[in-house]
């Protein structure tokens, strides 16, 4: 199988040649403008598949098309925004010429565009699909999914890359030139427009039981969900889609360009592309971690409903997303089963297990969440990864009840005047060996009290779920302190880790942050704690470990009232 990659040097072609290298038998040839970073592609390139550089501008495409006589074109050059008058070039060519048709096409118009050429595609036998990519391939997969159990009215989705995953020259290009300008969307239930990266809302992008990433903020960007989806909808009024691009000082400067060219009807900020491409591509720093969501609300039952889908990638998997869509076509094609005859979006070219496929054996994780606000505290926060912890778990943190939990713990304390002080303010027990505790947990308007009894010595903390910037957090406080704790389930832990803290409600520094080794679990048949206070500057301020097991319950039958996630 031959297969022609437009731009296959570029980002997205040359991830898709790398997800694609473990095939023998299929011949890639790596096109574009530049033929010795063809060549250079080609010399670098590792696996089975075989690579062939080849100078091919869009503008030749037809006698390209003539002299290679490829089984498949790949149109990964863009931008799709930019392609002047004779847009369909390449579309119109391979249509000519009897060749199937992919590309990675952002433009919301251009992929819109596309179904013009159905009936000339399915009289030549060819498929011609656009736009095959996480939007809207991805997001088109995950809300038919929600659309099983809710009736959708309104979706908001965004991409959050991590800042290490890189960004081509041509995809900035795009981004800059719509920047301020109008882009079609459906809102209230019309067809109307917003403005590029001038609109903009927060989110936490948090698979449960994963470490969530940052709370981010997302700008409005031209994608072709926001004309593509809608139809595949009928109960669908309202349509966002978003980019979170870091570092978020720079996303800042770029909303404060896009709202002025607005306001003073400025030209195209295009020419600034390069200028953006250079600094976004320098300034790497923070977590190598990058994600997606899809928030839809709707109507379940009856009754007004929530359902999100979160999606983590760690590491250098993430930037591998985008091409995964046209990777799975074409493994499908190799294998025989071939889309049908004619010219549309790839809204529908995938489904979502054919995702989950492409992401095992990577660090990719995906969950759904709700929004069962009645549930028990961690039964919320976790979503449906509270069923995967410990049974003894499940029984401590499974229960709006009040309730008592009774055991033994080993407590230690740091040395020095400080750390005794931050100890004593918060009510930590003395240094014992072994000491008799006991824990009651009392429910209060959607939070918990936690009042721990150590041989006497009593300290208390409130336990809520964490709203805003804090959303998908446990946040704890402490008198005057309140952390914000991401619940994470390692193996057979639940671990405790912190994100933020604040002062009398004022956020503090991130390097002045308490550390330490926290979490819980089982062990033959005890819940185990495992807690460690630690101060940067100051060392430990206490730790204590331990085992409890329920005593009588204060309120019995609403004890028995077992929980889980209602998704």
């Amino acid at each position: 199988m031959r297969i022609l990659i437009l731009g296959g040097y570029g980002v997205f072609g040359g991830r898709l040649a790398e997800l694609l290298s473990d095939i023998p038998d299929i011949e890639l040839i790596i096109c574009g403008r530049d033929l010795s970073r063809a060549k250079a592609f080609c010399a670098n390139y590792k696996g089975e598949a075989r690579v062939r550089p080849l100078a091919l501008d869009r503008a030749d495409i037809v006698a390209g098309l003539r002299a290679q006589l490829p089984n498949l074109v790949v149109d990964a050059s863009g931008p799709f925004q930019d392609y002047g008058s004779n847009r369909y070039r390449v579309i119109s060519a391979c249509i000519d010429a009897g060749i199937d048709y992919l590309d990675f096409a952002d433009a919301a118009d251009f992929v819109f565009g596309v179904p013009q050429f159905d009936a000339q595609a399915k009289d030549a036998g060819i498929f011609i699909l656009s736009g095959v990519s996480s939007f809207p391939v991805l997001t088109a997969a995950v809300l038919r999914e929600m659309a099983k159990t809710v009736d959708i009215v309104s979706v908001k989705g965004g991409i959050a890359p991590s800042p290490y995953a890189g960004i081509g020259l041509n995809v900035m290009r795009a981004v800059i030139g719509y920047a301020g300008a109008k882009v079609k969307l459906r809102r209230h239930g019309v067809q109307t427009h917003g403005i590029g990266l001038a609109e903009s809302m927060r989110f936490t992008i948090a698979v449960p039981g994963r470490m969530p990433l940052r709370n981010i903020r997302f700008s409005l960007v031209d994608v072709p969900d926001l004309q593509v989806i809608p139809p595949e909808h009928p109960s669908m009024t309202d349509i966002w889609m978003g980019a979170g691009p870091v570092p978020e000082f720079l996303h800042r400067i770029l909303n404060l360009l896009a709202k002025a060219r607005a306001k003073l009807r400025l030209p195209s900020l295009e020419p600034f592309s390069r200028l953006f491409y250079m600094v976004l591509n320098r300034m790497r720093f923070g977590e190598h971690r990058g994600g997606m969501f899809v928030s839809a609300c709707g109507i379940a039952d009856g009754q007004n409903a929530e359902r999100s889908w979160h999606l983590l990638a760690e590491g250098d998997d993430g930037p591998y997303i985008p091409s995964m869509a046209i990777e799975a076509i074409i493994r499908k094609l190799i294998t025989g089963s071939r889309p049908e005859a004619g010219a549309r979006s790839g809204v529908r070219a995938l489904e979502l297990a054919d995702y989950e496929a492409l992401f095992q054996g990577r660090k990719i994780f995906t969950g759904f969440r709700g929004n069962e606000i009645a549930e028990p505290l961690y039964c919320r926060i976790l979503g449906s990864a509270f069923s995967s912890i410990a049974p003894r778990l499940q029984d401590l943190h499974g229960s709006t009840a009040t309730r008592q939990w009774t055991g033994f713990a080993e407590v230690r304390r740091g040395h020095g005047l400080v750390a005794a002080f931050a100890a004593a303010l918060v009510g930590f027990p003395k240094a014992a060996p072994r000491v008799p505790v006991t824990v009651t947990f009392s429910h209060e308007n959607g939070s918990e009290r936690w009042i721990r009894n150590f041989d006497g010595k009593r300290f208390s903390s409130i336990q809520s779920a964490g709203n805003g910037r804090d959303q998908h957090l446990l946040v704890e406080r402490f008198g005057v302190a309140s952390f914000s704790l991401a619940l994470v389930v390692d193996g057979d832990r639940l671990t405790l880790i912190p994100r933020h803290w604040s002062l009398l409600g004022i956020p503090m520094p991130a390097f002045l942050l308490p550390k330490g080794s926290s979490f819980e679990t089982e062990r033959d048949g005890q819940f185990c704690f495992d807690v460690e206070i630690s101060i940067p500057l100051i060392g430990l301020i206490v730790a204590y470990r331990g085992t409890l097991s329920p005593t009588d319950q204060v309120e019995p039958e609403a004890a028995n009232r077992r929980f889980a996630p209602r998704l």
